[in-house]
């Protein structure tokens, strides 16, 4: 009989979060069945905003009269959920279970994992959020990865970034995250005072990350259920 062994996602959520703790993140939980409000609304992706396009969303069937709610599609609504009833400032992050329409293929699943990150306070800069991903990547990755911003577009941050990271064995650059400086109505809607406060989010793939790391070619093997992926990895290795 063999020994029961964590999930590679488990493992990897673990040594996540002991990174970010070093580093004064606090791991918190949201809900999986989500409303519109915490899920767009707030994050300033209102009903009629193209960027909802990006989300095909499993909705769930309400009462009349209840607000709709849905399988949320990101980790993204404890940023306002933790803001009303914590305030600044803070510093979190958020893994969990996430839902999309998605055509399932080698990289795309209709669930995976995610995790979202968050620190506000009253002197953030797009600094702080470089530094805190190199150092994140290094521990994760190895010593010689290295991290770039690339100028891209998020309804809930402004700026906006794509996080690469450089892997010297490859010679290549590779796209990991999207991230950026929380929105001011991100923050107003939350009921923190934009004028005072600033802060940096990201989110990243949990499954993506684990595959760049273990070379793993198909996300779907994380959820396909077949013991032998779990005892496929190399224990000195997660």
């Amino acid at each position: 009989m063999h020994e029961g062994r964590l999930h590679p996602i488990s493992v990897a959520i673990r040594e996540i979060a002991d990174i970010f703790g070093r580093m004064g993140f606090s791991v918190v939980q949201g809900p999986e069945l989500e409303t519109e409000h915490y899920n767009f609304d707030a994050l300033n992706i209102p009903a009629d905003h193209p960027s909802r396009d990006m989300w095909d969303t499993f909705w769930v069937k309400t009462k009349e009269g209840e607000e709709r709610k849905l399988m949320r599609t990101h980790t993204s609504p404890m940023q306002i959920r933790w803001l009303e009833k914590h305030g600044a400032p803070t510093r979190i992050i958020v893994p969990g279970k996430v839902f999309r329409n998605e055509a399932t293929d080698m990289t795309h699943e209709a669930q995976f994992y995610q995790l979202e990150g968050l620190a506000v306070d009253t002197n953030i800069t797009l600094g702080h959020l470089k530094g805190i991903l190199e150092r994140f990547c290094k521990e994760y990755f190895g010593s010689e990865a290295k991290v770039r911003l690339r100028p891209s577009f998020f309804p809930f941050t402004e700026p906006s970034v794509e996080v690469d990271v450089w892997f010297s064995a490859q010679n290549k650059w590779l796209e990991v995250m999207g991230a950026g400086m929380v929105h001011p109505k991100v923050l107003e809607n939350a009921g923190i005072d934009a004028t005072k406060y600033q802060g940096f989010a990201f989110g990243l793939g949990i499954e993506r990350f684990v595959m760049i790391k273990y070379g793993i070619p198909d996300i779907r093997l994380f959820h396909s259920g077949d013991i032998r992926f779990v005892y496929g990895f190399d224990e000195k290795k997660i």
